[in-house]
C-alpha cells in the first residue's frame, strides 16, 4: 500500500469531548469493520507536480499543482478529482494516497489537487475557483490523460468535502469560472462529500462548549475562510456571507447526485452538518445518499483518539491499517466500496 498523509485535516481547532447524537433514520448506518483496501500501484501510471493554474491572491502568484493517477488499461476513463482537507489552512495534494490509488485501480483517472487556503490569504471563493480551474484544465488535457470528459466526479474530505459540495451545487454558475481554459466546462456529474462542513454557523452545533468556543472564535481560520484575512468576525451568526457560502443555498435543478459520509464520533465537524445538507438535497429532489460510520472519527486521523468512542489511529507506512493491524474505519473495503459503487453508478 502506498503511504501518504491523512486527508482529514483540522489543525488548531479544539476537538469535541462530547458529541450529541444525530437522527440517522434517513441515513445508511454501517459498522465500518472488515478487511482494509489493498492497492496495485503497478496498474496505474502516476504523474506528479503538474501546474494547472497560477492565480494571484493579494498580489502573490501561486503555482497550483495536481498529482494524477491513470489506469494502464486501454480506453478513456471517468475522472475523479480528489480534494484534500486541511482545516482551511492546508491543502496537501499528496494526502490519502492509499484510498486514491484504490479508486484508480477500479478504472478511474484520479487527480488530487492543491487549492488556495487562508495561508495564501484566500477565501472559499478562491478555493472553489481553483477546483473549477482544475476540472477545466483536466478536460482540456483529456487526450493526454485518457479522460472521459462526460463523466467527472468530485470527491473531498473535510474542507475538501465542503469544496466538493460547493462545486456540485454551483454547476452551471459561471461566477467561479475564472482563469484558464474557459472554453471547457467545470460541471460535474457527481459529488462524494466525506465529513465536510456546510453551514459554518452550525459547525460545532453537536459539541461541548469548549469546542464551540474554539470554532466560533472571532478571526479564526474558519472566519477567515468566509470573510478574508484580518477579519475580526465570527462564523457564529448566519450572516449573508455565511448563507452565500452554504451549499444548501445553491441547490438547483443542475445539482448532480451526492454521496455524503460521516463518522458518528467526528470531533471536528458536527455529524449534523452532512445530515442537514443531505436533507436539503432530498427536499429539492436531488439524488442523494448519506452513510454514517458508527464510532468513526474525522477520517483516519490521529486526532480521532481524543474522543473515546472514536476509532484511534496513528502514523503508519500503510495508511489503511492501525498499529494493531486492524483496518481503519475510513479505509475498509466496506467503507470505500460505497464510494466506488457510487462512482460506478454515475459514470456509465
Amino acid at each position: 500500500m502506498p503511504s501518504g498523509a491523512s486527508g482529514g485535516g483540522g489543525a488548531n481547532f479544539v476537538q469535541a469531548k462530547t458529541i450529541k447524537k444525530t437522527d440517522n433514520s434517513t441515513s445508511t448506518v454501517i459498522n465500518p469493520t472488515g478487511p482494509a483496501i489493498t492497492c496495485d500501484t503497478s496498474a496505474v501510471t502516476a504523474t506528479d507536480d503538474i501546474t494547472y493554474s497560477s492565480p494571484t491572491t493579494q498580489g502573490t502568484k501561486t503555482d497550483l499543482k495536481l498529482d494524477i493517477q491513470v489506469p494502464k488499461s486501454s480506453g478513456k476513463k471517468p475522472l475523479v478529482v480528489y480534494i484534500t482537507g486541511g482545516g482551511w489552512m492546508l491543502s496537501d495534494r499528496t494526502a490519502n494516497l492509499d484510498q486514491r490509488t484504490y479508486v484508480a485501480d477500479q478504472g478511474y483517472v484520479v487527480a488530487s489537487i492543491q487549492y488556495r487556503t487562508t495561508a495564501n490569504g484566500a477565501t472559499y471563493k478562491d478555493a472553489l475557483a481553483d477546483v473549477k480551474s482544475a476540472i477545466r484544465y483536466l478536460r482540456a488535457n483529456a487526450d493526454t490523460y485518457g479522460i472521459d470528459t462526460d463523466h467527472v466526479i468530485v470527491w473531498g474530505q473535510s474542507a475538501g468535502g465542503y469544496l466538493a459540495a460547493m462545486t456540485g451545487v454551483t454547476n452551471g454558475d459561471k461566477t467561479y469560472d475564472v482563469g484558464g481554459h474557459l472554453d471547457q466546462s467545470s460541471q460535474v456529474q457527481g459529488v462524494v462529500d466525506e465529513f465536510g462542513p456546510a453551514n459554518l454557523s452550525e459547525l460545532a452545533s453537536d459539541y461541548d462548549q469548549a469546542a464551540k468556543d474554539s470554532n466560533y472564535a472571532a478571526g479564526n481560520p474558519a472566519a477567515q475562510w468566509i470573510y478574508g484575512s484580518g477579519t475580526t468576525k465570527s462564523i457564529k451568526e448566519y450572516s449573508g456571507q455565511i448563507a452565500a457560502a452554504d451549499p444548501a443555498t445553491h441547490i438547483s435543478s443542475s445539482t448532480p447526485p451526492f454521496l455524503l459520509l460521516h463518522g458518528s464520533a467526528d470531533p471536528l465537524v458536527s455529524p449534523s452538518q452532512t445530515l442537514n445538507l443531505f436533507t436539503a438535497l432530498k427536499d429539492k429532489g436531488v439524488d442523494a445518499e448519506r452513510v454514517v460510520l458508527t464510532g468513526a472519527g474525522h477520517g483516519d486521523m490521529t486526532v480521532t483518539a481524543a474522543v473515546p468512542s472514536a476509532s484511534p489511529s496513528g502514523p503508519s507506512d500503510d495508511a489503511s491499517s492501525s498499529a494493531d493491524g486492524a483496518a481503519k474505519p475510513w479505509s475498509t473495503k466496506k467503507t470505500i466500496n460505497f464510494i466506488t459503487d457510487f462512482l460506478a453508478g454515475h459514470t456509465d
